[in-house]
C-alpha cells in the first residue's frame, strides 16, 4: 500500500503571453528552471544549478511526417502550477519508503495547422531537488487526433565540453565497454569503440550515444540525461552536435522508418537530467523511480528476491557442466531437485537453459 501526503497543493492558472518567461524551482530552491518561447514560437527551456547555468537555452518539440511539425508557431495559453509531496512504499528495493516531492509546473501551448485550427500540446515539468522530468502531453481534442512521429527534436544543451560517460547509440545491443572522453572526442572514438563484427549492431550515428547518459563538468556537477516511463514510444538515443556542443534526442525506429504512431489522447514519456554535486547523489537518486507509473498490482505478496544464474548466449553443454561444478566447490552449492540449487547464502534458482558464471 502507498502511503500518500499532500502538502501545499496550490494550482495556480493564469493567461500567458508570447516572450513571458516562466520559472520554476525546485523544494530546496537549489535548481530552477526557465520556459520560454522564442520570436518564432518555439518552445525552449533551461535550468541553473546554484545559480550557475547547467543546461543551456535548448529547444523542444517533435517533427511529424505529413502534418505541420510541432516546432515552432506556438503561443501559450495558460500556466498551472502545483506542489506535491507523497511517501511510498516499493515493492522491493534498497529502501523501504521513498518520498516523491517535486514542484510542477504545466505549460498549455496553441499552434494553428495548414488549415488555421488551433493545435493544444502541453509541456509538463516536475522539478525535484536532484534533477528534472519533463514530457510533451496531448490533450483530446478535434482538431488533432492522430500524428506520426518523424522525429523528437528535444535538446539538452550543454554548457561546456565536459566528460562523458558513454557507449555508441545503437538499436540492437547495450553489450558495449563504457568510454570516457570528453564530448569533442566522441567521433573521434567512435570507430574505435563500434562493433564491426556483430551483425547485430545497428549504430545510428559517429556521435550517436545511448541513455543513461552520464556527465561531469569542470567545476564537478554531475549530470544524467535519461527517461522514465517509456510505454507505447520509441527509446530514446542522444546525437551530438559536437559544434554547438548540443545533445538531440533520437527515436528508435520502426522497418519504415517512423518513430512513433500516436492518438490523443496521449503523452511521451518522461525526459529526465539529474543533477547532483557527487556521483554517489546521481546513484543514489529516486528521481526516474518517482517518474515510472506506480506498481498497479493490488497483491505483491508473492513478490520477493532470489538469486538467479543464467546463460545470455547458449553455450555447449560441456562448459556449462564445468562451470557448476567449480560454482558448486566455491559456493559450497547443493544441486537440488526441481531446477533449484540449495547454499548457505539462500536460495539460488537455476533457469532450464544454461548457466552463467
Amino acid at each position: 500500500m502507498k502511503h500518500f501526503i499532500l502538502t501545499a497543493a496550490a494550482l495556480l492558472s493564469a493567461s500567458a503571453s508570447l516572450g513571458a518567461t516562466e520559472v520554476l524551482t525546485s523544494p530546496d530552491g537549489r535548481l530552477q528552471l526557465s520556459f520560454d518561447l522564442t520570436a518564432d514560437g518555439t518552445p525552449t527551456y533551461k535550468m541553473d544549478y546554484n545559480n550557475k547555468p547547467v543546461i543551456a537555452t535548448s529547444r523542444l518539440g517533435l517533427e511529424l511526417k505529413n502534418q505541420k511539425s510541432l516546432l515552432d508557431g506556438f503561443k501559450m495559453e495558460r500556466v498551472s502550477r502545483s506542489s506535491f509531496d507523497e511517501t511510498w512504499q516499493p515493492v522491493w528495493g534498497e529502501q523501504s519508503s521513498i518520498r516523491n516531492h517535486y514542484n510542477e509546473m504545466a505549460v498549455c501551448l496553441s499552434q494553428p495547422d495548414d488549415n488555421g485550427h488551433l493545435r493544444e500540446m502541453i509541456v509538463r515539468f516536475r522539478l525535484y531537488d536532484d534533477g528534472v522530468g519533463f514530457r510533451y502531453e496531448w490533450p483530446a481534442q478535434d482538431n488533432f487526433t492522430y500524428f506520426t512521429i518523424k522525429e523528437e527534436r528535444t535538446e539538452f544543451a550543454m554548457t561546456g565540453d565536459h566528460t562523458a560517460y558513454w557507449i555508441p547509440g545503437d538499436y540492437d545491443t547495450q553489450e558495449y565497454d563504457y568510454t570516457i572522453s570528453r564530448l569533442s572526442e566522441v567521433r573521434e572514438k567512435m570507430p574505435a569503440v563500434k562493433f564491426s563484427y556483430n551483425v547485430s549492431s545497428t549504430v545510428f550515428s559517429d556521435t550517436g550515444v545511448q541513455t543513461s547518459l552520464q556527465l561531469k563538468t569542470d567545476d564537478g556537477i554531475y549530470l544524467n540525461i535519461h527517461e522514465a516511463a517509456c510505454v507505447d514510444y520509441s527509446t530514446m538515443h542522444l546525437n551530438l552536435d559536437e559544434k554547438r556542443m548540443v545533445l538531440t534526442s533520437w527515436l528508435t525506429p520502426d522497418a519504415r522508418g517512423d518513430k512513433g504512431y500516436l492518438m490523443a489522447p496521449c503523452h511521451s514519456p518522461w525526459r529526465t537530467v539529474m543533477v547532483t554535486s557527487t556521483a554517489t547523489a546521481a546513484l543514489d537518486s529516486k528521481l526516474i523511480l518517482n517518474l515510472n507509473e506506480p506498481c498497479k498490482l493490488e497483491d505483491t505478496s508473492w513478490i520477493h528476491p532470489t538469486k538467479y544464474m543464467g546463460e545470455w548466449h547458449p553455450r555447449c553443454k560441456q562448459r556449462q557442466r564445468e562451470a557448476l561444478h567449480r560454482l558448486c566447490r566455491r559456493k559450497r552449492i547443493r544441486p537440488a531437485a526441481g531446477g533449484r540449487m540449495e547454499h548457505r547464502m539462500g536460495r539460488l534458482v537455476r533457469p532450464r537453459k544454461g548457466l552463467c558464471v
